[in-house]
């Protein structure tokens, strides 16, 4: 297997104490790196002899082991070569060897586990130092006993004395990632660092390992963790070196916490011999730590539990986590929700019975908590220990939020027969209805199911579920003002259930933020619908739901902080949460960051998305996704991966979202910006805006007309005029000063606006107007405020990652071109024939060929390769 390789990551400020304290011309001369086996202490050491080197002072390196320490000077053995036996004759040969042929410059020696040298060895350390012959650089490892000449080196401030701390999260992802060479899933990431604990040698180990079994691989440009880790040989090696030989009583301890932890410390005592514990703990096995509960014991290192669990026997693990399961029962400490899921999957792979109403309830609780994979686990236990109705929808949601959509649909055909009362056929139909709509896209066939439903439901309180469903439907079949109304009907509807609230909630939130009317959405109807998600069974999947037509609004209106909020709201929420889940969480940090303008933070979050959705089909969250990373990639000017991610230029989009259809235009738009087609993305933009007029979404209007202006069009002033009467928030009013200083060429009016988006949040569109207004003032008497501009444009270009937009590039360094003349440069430059270039802009090749010779004239070259280089060098400074 082919080793890859680990650069070293995260050690600046130590490597920087390092260095300085080996060009110090008076006090210590050296230093040790004191730390735990396999934290990075000898690769420090080694880069710091290598920087060393680099400024001539010649290098030794020396490596102290058990096996050495038997013998006087043996770490040094193969620096000295045969000396004499004598000590007192040995030791000074030793020194002048080590310094001999030292230069002007010096020498430094490193020595890597000093604490394992020998007697003389140690004092040859001391006295190079002492008699200031050499440098040290010195590794120890943490909790071992040094000899006192060693120990004596940094007492007595002969060297300074470094901790090297594990490596922190950030850190480490960034290690892993330029060791794998790619993004990795940041929850992949957490789970590799939680593993290796910041430990470079254990993360080495554990992903050349997890690589090789092909549980760690890349797809779609991300590389993603599967499954659980199985110990190496090499691995098991290092962690048992780490855990030592374990009496009895202490493995038992051990073995309960790798089966059960964390546990309280009086439970564990029910279980364990409690002086077996505090042995686990002096002999760092195991942590004890205050918890708001009391005191919460858990193993020192998660490994030590994979290697514990791997050795024990499936009968002797099944016993154990029956006892710990029933210890649990006593604890009253703890919180319910969480006792009861900790018991639940305890006892699932235990010897004990099953119990298929605690199974049902534990299931609901992984539901609200986003653990689809353990709801599932718990829900097929329930339906084999005797559960009915309430566990095979639990089956159905479980499967379908799992993206499992065929199965999920045969559990809800059968759940149709079993239902027992309209309050059980309304909750079937109304999910069934909206898996159907939402991932099978099927509009028609889901509105049908919601016309049988009504027809054959009597029940009032079920009659409001099937309402809101049906709000639902509309707010996402862009019938945005029926949406608002049949909200509005279920919220009036007296003792309306959680399902209904959460759903009325969603149509209501979708309504009124599309159509610009997000100013009257009341804060209670939000916080109720999330009250109401949080008590029912689908609920946590509908908060997210709520949560993301309430972003959609808030961007569209620019209440930008208000977004930010939200979205880490609801990160926040999925943070536990594995699978698709938690995707969804990190879709929504991605979309928040592209409305800021922070285009690579959006990019990275949205392709970790579109990697992990990669041959799942799950409806808004999948199709939002490629919508915005497609725009994402084209404002980061790669116009080709934005191309492919978007998928068929001639898709309608998704049948039933119908909502988002303007967001799909606007894609398509920045795709040809990204490729120089400016007047085609102006015209992409403006169609989408009339797709958003067609069905009443005048917030969207307002965002296409803006995107078109932020291309160029001079044309839409009064139409935005017109729409900022009547849309809240503060983007449609700035758009439409943007636009009417662009019609009329104002300069100073550009940079006001450039100045009111910044303060909005949104930093693109803010560059946008910065960047028009230098090219405003370009060419005119006021050479200086084009200047200015020009420098508040590349520095909002900057705090937005490296945008590539038409305005950007065209002010980063102009070209003597019209604009006309550089779209049909930059079509030729993208290997366009001008048949192709005319085709696509709707005009003749006559045209193309004029304005082509016009621009060659102007440039001082015809050729189409050089082309290339002319707008990439225009464009750099953006």
């Amino acid at each position: 297997m082919e080793r890859r390789t680990w650069p070293l990551t995260g050690r600046a400020d130590e490597l920087q104490f390092v260095d300085a304290a080996l060009r110090r011309p008076g006090g210590p001369r050296g230093v040790v790196l004191v730390g735990a086996a396999g934290v990075g202490k000898t690769r420090l050491a080694r880069e710091a002899l290598a920087v060393a080197a680099k400024r001539g002072l010649a290098t030794k390196w020396a490596v102290a082991t058990c096996s050495a320490r038997e013998l006087p000077l043996g770490a040094f053995a193969g620096l000295l070569g045969a000396l004499d036996k004598d000590p007192a004759d040995a030791l000074p040969r030793a020194m002048a060897a080590l310094t001999g042929g030292r230069g002007p410059a010096g020498v430094v020696v490193g020595v890597d586990d000093a604490h394992l040298l020998d007697g003389v060895s140690a004092l040859l350390v001391h006295q190079l130092v002492l008699r200031q012959r050499a440098t040290l650089v010195m590794t120890v490892r943490t909790g071992e006993p040094a000899p006192d000449s060693v120990a004596a080196l940094w007492k007595e401030g002969l060297l300074d004395r470094r901790e090297v701390q594990p490596l922190p999260e950030p850190e480490t992802l960034a290690l892993l990632e330029r060791a794998l060479g790619g993004q990795v899933d940041s929850h992949s990431g957490r789970r590799i660092w939680q593993l290796a604990q910041g430990n470079a040698l254990l993360l080495q180990q554990i992903v050349e390992q997890e690589v090789a079994a092909g549980r760690l691989r890349a797809a779609n440009e991300v590389w993603r963790w599967s499954g659980t880790p199985a110990l190496s040989p090499e691995l098991a090696e290092l962690v048992d070196a780490r855990m030592g030989a374990l009496p009895d009583a202490v493995g038992d301890v051990v073995d309960v916490l790798a089966l059960g932890e964390p546990l309280e410390v009086g439970v564990l005592a029910r279980l364990t011999d409690p002086m077996a514990m505090e042995s686990a703990e002096a002999m760092g096995l195991v942590n004890v730590e205050r918890h708001s509960t009391g005191l919460q014991a858990r193993l020192a290192h998660p490994l030590y539990g994979e290697a514990r669990r791997d050795a024990i026997g499936q009968l002797r693990a099944r016993r154990l986590r029956g006892e710990i399961a029933t210890a649990l029962a006593h604890d009253d400490e703890a919180q319910p929700t969480e006792l009861l899921l900790r018991r639940a999957a305890l006892i699932l792979e235990s010897d004990l019975s099953a119990d298929s109403a605690m199974f049902t309830a534990a299931a609901q609780a992984a539901f609200r908590l986003l653990d689809m994979t353990l709801a599932e686990r718990l829900t097929r236990a329930a339906i084999a220990s005797g559960g009915g109705f309430d566990a095979r929808l639990n089956l159905a949601y479980a499967l379908a939020w799992q993206s499992r959509t065929a199965q999920a649909e045969a559990e809800f055909v059968a759940l149709a027969g079993l239902a027992r009362d309209d309050a059980e056929r309304a909750i079937v139909a109304a999910t069934h209805a909206g898996i159907v709509l939402n991932i099978l896209r099927r509009p028609d066939r889901a509105e049908a199911l919601l016309d049988e439903a009504e027809a054959a439901v009597h029940a009032p309180h079920a009659q409001t579920v099937l309402a809101a469903m049906r709000a639902m439907f509309h707010a996402l079949l862009g019938r945005p003002e029926r949406a608002i109304e049949a909200s509005a009907a279920v919220f009036a509807t007296e003792g309306a259930t959680d399902q209904a609230v959460v759903r009325a909630a969603c149509g209501l939130a979708a309504g009124l933020g599309v159509v610009g009317r997000i100013d009257s959405l009341p804060r209670s109807a939000v916080s109720n619908g999330h009250a109401a998600a949080a008590r029912s069974l689908d609920g946590a999947v509908q908060g997210l739901f709520l949560g993301t037509m309430h972003m959609i609004g808030l961007r569209l209106a620019g209440y930008l902080d208000e977004l930010d909020r939200v979205a880490r709201e609801l990160d926040n929420r999925t943070s536990d949460a594995v699978g698709v889940t938690r995707l969804v969480g990190v879709l929504l940090l991605g979309y928040a960051s592209l409305a800021r303008g922070h285009t690579q933070t959006a990019v990275r979050a949205l392709r970790e998305v579109h990697s992990g959705l990669a041959g799942i089909e799950f409806g808004a969250w999948e199709f939002l996704c490629r919508v915005q990373l497609a725009q994402a990639l084209a404002v980061a000017g790669d116009a080709v991966a934005a191309r492919d991610v978007l998928g068929d230029p001639d898709s309608p989009g998704h049948p039933g979202l119908v909502v988002l259809a303007p967001e799909l235009g606007l894609a398509r738009a920045w795709i040809s910006a990204a490729e120089g087609a400016t007047s085609e993305a102006i015209t992409t933009a403006h169609q989408a805006a009339d797709a958003a007029a067609s069905q009443g979404q005048r917030a969207h209007e307002v965002l296409a007309l803006h995107t078109a202006v932020c291309f160029g069009d001079r044309t839409v002033a009064d139409r935005l005029a017109d729409l900022a009467s009547s849309v809240d928030g503060p983007r449609a009013p700035a758009a439409a000063t943007h636009a009417a200083a662009l019609a009329t060429a104002d300069g100073d009016a550009l940079l006001t606006v450039s100045e009111r988006f910044e303060t909005i949040g949104d930093l693109l569109a803010a560059a946008d107007a910065a960047a028009q207004a230098a090219a405003t003032y370009q060419g005119g008497p006021r050479r200086g405020s084009a200047t200015a501009a020009a420098a508040r444009a590349n520095r909002l270009a900057e705090a937005c990652e490296g945008a590539r937009t038409p305005a950007l590039r065209a002010a980063a360094r102009p070209l003597p071109l019209t604009g006309r003349e550089r779209e049909i440069v930059s079509l030729a430059a993208g290997g366009l024939s001008n048949r192709e270039i005319a085709d696509r802009l709707t005009v003749s090749v006559r045209t193309v060929e004029g304005h082509l010779y016009r621009a060659g004239a102007k440039l001082g070259t015809s050729d189409r390769t050089e082309y290339s280089a002319l707008l990439r060098d225009a464009g750099k400074g953006a």
